[in-house]
């Protein structure tokens, strides 16, 4: 799902954005933020969450702005991390993703438009399948 958001940002915003596993944060891409950083965190894998959590506290630490997309059930623990949060139905750990990404792919359709991007011709895109 990050990594799909992600993906989205650049092909239809123009936006650069990279794709971090929660375990990363500190390895490397904690050293780019700074105030009004974006910061997106998607906080859906129960195992995961505190460590998430604690990724959040880092980045608002340093002046960063954190988006969190949680499950439903957590909006108790996330309003108290993130500036802005949206929350998704809990689903079965095999379509959570599914359920994760639809935010995600939103978020960078309606961040194009505000850009006034043309969402239904990115420039400079290939089709991935052409016809010989």
């Amino acid at each position: 799902s990050c990594l799909e958001g992600s993906l989205k940002l650049k092909e239809i915003a123009y936006i650069h954005s990279e794709a971090y596993a929660a375990g990363e944060l500190k390895h490397g891409p904690i050293s780019l933020v700074e105030k009004g950083t974006l910061v997106i965190a998607l906080a859906t894998v129960g195992a995961l969450f505190e460590k998430t959590a604690s990724n959040m506290k880092e980045v608002k630490a340093r002046g960063g702005t954190v988006l969190a997309i949680t499950t439903d059930d957590r909006e108790e623990e996330i309003c108290k991390l993130a500036d802005r949060y949206l929350l998704i139905p809990r689903t079965h750990p095999m379509l959570q993703p599914s359920l994760t990404v639809l935010p995600m792919q939103l978020f960078a359709y309606f961040v194009a438009l505000a850009r006034g991007c043309d969402v239904d011709k990115p420039r400079n895109l290939a089709k991935s399948v052409t016809v010989e």
